[in-house]
């Protein structure tokens, strides 16, 4: 796959997670650009957060991401084609204060990208609500939520465990809103 200025945040993912595996690294997709693909593109990022899932020299990382035809700038690695840049940001993977997360395979064609759950990206977004009052986070893990399955039960233990019962309140009174919204745009 070569990236152009049209390719789109799935194909630079699945570039970078493949030039990763092949040297050997493991990564996970974070953040916005893992909102981004649950969203269906309603949310959008301008780069791609990887952790690391143990530590990488940076000669090795600048070698991989070399090979996926990226350079470094910074903390930022940077296509002469592409609209997107990578950012990998300081681990460990957490969500707020749980350390326990599970990656999923996300697949952008026959590409294994390794992401966070619809749950725990939904997680990631009501953090950024619930400790920086981020609005537009709120709207995306409702996005989320109304896209895919995700564990409400998980995610209400986790909203009380961060102290943040009210914010999920009102996630899931956003949630029930959206849904109204939906079912009436359907109809009409």
């Amino acid at each position: 796959m070569t990236l152009t200025p049209r390719s789109r945040l799935s194909e630079v993912a699945a570039q970078v997670a493949k030039a990763l595996e092949d040297a050997g690294i493991r990564a996970v997709l974070t953040g916005g650009a893992c909102a981004s693909l649950y969203t269906h593109g309603s949310y959008q990022s301008s780069d791609l957060d990887f952790v690391l899932q143990r530590a990488v020299s940076a000669a090795a990382l600048d070698a991989a991401m070399t090979g996926a035809g990226f350079t470094r700038q910074g903390n930022q690695y940077v296509h002469p084609q592409c609209a997107f840049f990578v950012e990998f940001p300081r681990g460990p993977l957490a969500i707020g204060s749980d350390y326990r997360i599970q990656p999923v395979e996300y697949r952008v064609r026959q590409r294994v990208v390794f992401a966070l759950s619809a749950t725990d990206s939904c997680r990631d977004r009501l953090a950024a609500f619930y400790f920086w009052n981020d609005r537009q986070s709120l709207r995306t893990a409702v996005s989320i939520a109304i896209r895919h399955r995700v564990d409400l039960n998980t995610i209400r233990k986790w909203s009380a465990a961060e102290k943040h019962q009210f914010g999920f309140d009102e996630f899931l009174a956003e949630i029930a809103r959206a849904r109204i919204r939906r079912s009436r745009a359907r109809g009409a």
